[in-house]
């Protein structure tokens, strides 16, 4: 089944992630119950700690994180396919959990799926770059990275903001 790709007046699906927890703890997050009543940015990136993303998406975020609070955001969360302990250890190396990102699993693809954003590889289904800041759960700007992936880095955010 192929879905639309999302667009700005979608609705953020209730979907459960994961976010992993020390000691290998693990915590079910639903993301529209988590960004309800927030202003929101959801970044989705195709691999943790593969090279683009490591070295120019998340530091993006993490560099433009006062900014964005500035200009109202509540909340940054970064999904991938990737399983949930190799996100939180994403997120501890690439310094951007001290830096207040969430960083999800979406490891079944699942909402990756329904945001019609699923990039498939011989491995596994990834997810394709992009970034969308979202009001209490309605999208209100989609940053696709189908022209250029720093369409959906955080410079390109805060111009929109």
């Amino acid at each position: 089944m192929v879905v639309e790709e999302v667009k700005v007046g979608d609705t953020v699906p209730s979907i459960t992630l994961q976010e992993g927890l020390p000691e290998f703890g693990k915590k079910d997050v639903n993301i529209s119950e988590l960004i309800a009543g927030k202003k929101a940015i959801i970044f989705g990136v195709p691999g943790a700690f593969t090279p683009g993303c490591s070295k120019s998406h998340v530091p993006s975020f993490i560099h433009a994180k006062e900014e964005l609070k500035e200009k109202g955001i509540d909340i940054i969360i970064c999904i991938a396919t990737n399983d949930l302990y190799v996100m939180k250890a994403w997120g501890e190396h690439s310094g951007g959990t001290d830096a207040g990102i969430v960083f999800l699993s979406d490891g079944s693809a699942e909402l990756t799926q329904a945001l019609g954003l699923v990039m498939e590889t011989p491995m596994m289904p990834r997810t394709k770059r992009f970034t969308l800041i979202a009001e209490n759960g309605i999208v209100t700007q989609y940053f696709s990275s189908a022209e250029e992936s720093s369409n959906t880095w955080a410079p390109a955010v805060l111009a929109k903001l």
